[in-house]
This record gives C-alpha cells, structure tokens and sequence, in this order.
C-alpha cells in the first residue's frame, strides 16, 4: 500500500455512507433498499442486463438462407473491426464470438454458408483445420490459458445457436473459470473488450492469413 493510499479517505465508508443517504456514490445514485419492497436474503446480485440481448435471441437469424440475416455471412462480407473478424483465409475465417465463454473464445467458419461438416470441400475442410491449429497457437502465446475447448456443433437439437452456418468454437480455459459465477449465477465475467482482444489476436496471427489489423 503507498502512502497516498494510506492517507486517503477510505472509498468503502464513503460509498457505504452514500448508500445510506441516497447521495451520489462515485457518481451515480444509490438509493436505499429500504425503499423497496423485498426481505434480505445475504447474496449480492451482479446485474447482468447485456444477456437479455442473447437471451432474446439478438442476431440470430430468422431463417436458414445465406444472407445478411447470417452474423457469419455479415462478418464474412463487412468491416473486420466491426465484425470483430481476427484473421481471413483463402476459404474460410476466424471471427470473435460475441457472447464469449471466456476472453478470446473464437470460431473458425468458411466464408461459404454451409450447415454440415460433412459437406465442405477438402480444401475448406483442410483450411478450417489449418486455421483452427493457427487459433490455438495465438491464443496460447497471447493469453497463454490452461488448456481449450474445441467443438462444433451440428444442429439446433446438438446445440447450435446458428446450425445454417457451420462454425467450429475454440474455447481458450483457465483453473478456476467454470466458478460460481457461470454455475450458479449463468453468468460469465469477461475482463477485457471484444474489440482489444480482436486487436491482440489479429497483431499475433502470422501471415498469410493475418486479417487487416
């Protein structure tokens, strides 16, 4: 602890006086629970609003087809910043998820709107391949996790949030991250922005298949 630290007000009782008086606590309003209805019942509460959005079924798409209804096919077509695409091969892609299970959690799909594995070409099937060892490798030297997770899934009824566009998930892990949080509160914490881990993964993915940085 510095001295400055030492010295300074302490920001728990600041913030815990606030709530008891409603004033403003680091700047936003706080206002006293005895004002509600509801009985304590000791369990904090971390609101998560941003879930309803996938929970609402936000960017799935209302149809099978090929198309800009497709979040893949919106990515394959659109600005990588904006589609949080990481890196671009000759038939296929990694993008971003953006309801990741943990930071840096990707999908390697070809740019071609295909639903089954068994239907890529062999140059498709070598390059989602291919792309998904080169995932591996960034990720390890970027984030250097504990282990992964890799999978696809064919079909709603095996999982799929978007069966019409095949997608193979990799799933970078760390001792300790399936915690309370995602098993009893279905809630992940995600310490940093999709947009900063995009340009992390996108300055470490070696040519040729390194995406517009």
């Amino acid at each position: 602890m510095s001295a400055q630290d030492a010295g300074a007000p302490d920001a728990g009782a600041q913030d815990a006086g606030a709530q008891a008086t409603g004033a403003p606590a680091g700047g936003a309003r706080v206002d006293p629970a005895e004002h509600y209805a509801g009985e304590a019942d000791g369990f904090e509460r971390l609101w998560t609003p941003h879930r309803m959005a996938y929970i609402g079924g936000e960017n799935k798409p209302a149809d099978e087809h090929e198309g800009p209804q497709c979040p893949f096919c919106r990515a394959r077509e659109g600005d990588d910043a904006d589609g949080l695409v990481v890196a671009r091969g000759r038939e296929c892609f990694a993008v971003l998820n953006l309801y990741p299970y943990n930071p840096g959690h990707l999908m390697v799909c070809p740019y071609r709107h295909v639903a089954s594995y068994v239907d890529l070409t062999e140059s498709e099937t070598v390059e989602v391949a291919r792309m998904t060892r080169t995932a591996l490798r960034v990720l390890a030297d970027v984030s250097a996790p504990a282990g992964f997770n890799l999978g696809m899934n064919q079909g709603a009824v095996a999982g799929a949030g978007i069966a019409a566009h095949l997608h193979q998930h990799v799933v970078p892990r760390w001792a300790g991250d399936a915690n309370f949080l995602p098993v009893v509160g279905r809630t992940k914490a995600v310490p940093e922005l999709l947009g900063d881990t995009r340009r992390k993964l996108a300055a470490a993915w070696p040519e040729p298949d390194r995406s517009r940085a």
